[in-house]
């Protein structure tokens, strides 16, 4: 590697052309000689799971060849997993993508032109937002009255945490966008929910997604982030839900082909099938949150600091109610080798931290870094 090489690398201010991106967590780990874990990113904290890893390792061996480019058997495997009883009538709807990002702009560039407007909460996921701007739609506000042409809702909402039932979710849709519109639903932390989650799932409400579009014509769209449940961000793993095959035909035409790689289709083969993994996630997850928001409140020490989130959810959204207070969070925490999210780049609120659910010894770091908060 060249001088200015290695000291671009070493750079990670270099990382985001902030021109075109949307910021994003995640990308400190690298230029830290100390780090130690990531806090910035709401990935599982029980990392990632053992099998599909080595799954994917196999499939590096076969990189000489091109991957399937009907994204099979892992196609058929995750529809099985996402609807065990009925996975046959469905899979056709089901598209697998590059992560969550490739779907979210085929859909967003596919949809009709016009109006654009994210769900109810203050602020969510950014990347849908970034789609409709970069492709010229009017953006409404989130707690406005007026309805969209496309919509989009992060449930449950990250970062805020915020999270609707699947009939507040119906009376939502149906409130918030026209006739003959789009709805896309991302669901990528909605796995955490527990060993029920299929049941508040909107994949499941196969009966409302055909009466609406037979009614008023509006395409509802399901997209999961597999990055997060099961560790793998940098193997980028996404699916989308279409509401008809012929829904899927279209998103299928425009995608560049084999956006999925041999290592990612063979780890989502092989993960869905590991239940030990998942029932562990549930069981340890609100317990280690529970304790991340016990000291915090110990460390606020009588501040008013806020925590958000649903118990069961990978990360704390916190408002310490201060910006150079959590400011001095995220540089001691990245001094000590643990990198929280702040909420001031591409959240736009500068009070605000994100903190992910860690293993007690991984937070023990974080918390003697804020000894001093």
């Amino acid at each position: 590697m060249t001088t200015s090489a290695a000291a671009a690398n070493n750079n990670n201010t270099t990382v985001w052309d902030t021109k075109t991106q949307q910021f994003h967590g995640g990308q400190d780990w690298k230029f830290l000689d100390n780090f130690v874990e990531d806090f910035s990113v709401t990935t599982n904290c029980l990392g990632t799971p053992v099998k599909a890893i080595q799954a994917a390792r196999d499939a590096v061996a076969t990189c000489h060849h091109y991957p399937p480019a009907n994204q099979e058997p892992a196609k058929s495997s995750l529809a099985e997993w996402i609807w065990p009883e009925h996975w046959e009538a469905n899979r056709d709807r089901l598209l697998l993508g590059n992560g969550a990002s490739e779907l979210i702009d085929l859909v967003i560039r596919s949809a009709p032109q016009g109006s654009w407007k994210a769900g109810p909460w203050d602020v969510q996921y950014k990347e849908y937002q970034r789609s409709a701007e970069t492709n010229g739609r009017d953006i409404l506000s989130p707690q406005g009255q007026d309805r969209a042409n496309v919509v989009c809702i992060v449930n449950p909402c990250n970062p805020t945490g915020d999270y609707k039932s699947i009939d507040e979710l119906k009376s939502w849709i149906l409130n918030n966008v026209q006739d003959n519109g789009v709805v896309v639903i991302d669901e990528s932390m909605q796995i955490w929910v527990g060993p029920d989650f299929r049941q508040d799932s909107m994949t499941a409400q196969t009966e409302f997604l055909e009466k609406t579009f037979k009614e008023r014509n509006i395409s509802i769209y399901v997209i999961h982030s597999w990055t997060k449940i099961w560790s793998c961000t940098g193997l980028r793993l996404g699916s989308i839900v279409c509401p008809t095959v012929a829904h899927c035909v279209e998103l299928k035409r425009i995608q560049v082909p084999w956006s999925v790689n041999s290592p990612a289709l063979a780890f989502l083969d092989e993960v869905v099938r590991d239940t030990e993994y998942l029932e562990e996630t549930w069981r340890v997850t609100p317990i280690y949150r529970a304790q991340l928001i016990e000291r915090l409140d110990s460390l606020a020490n009588g501040r008013s600091w806020e925590y958000f989130g649903k118990p069961y959810l990978s990360w704390v959204w916190a408002d310490l109610k201060d910006v150079e207070t959590a400011e001095k969070a995220v540089v001691l925490a990245k001094q000590a080798g643990v990198p929280v999210r702040s909420g001031k780049p591409g959240y736009e609120r500068p009070t605000f931290v994100r903190i992910a659910v860690r293993e007690p010894k991984q937070t023990d770091v974080l918390f003697a870094a804020w000894k001093d908060l």
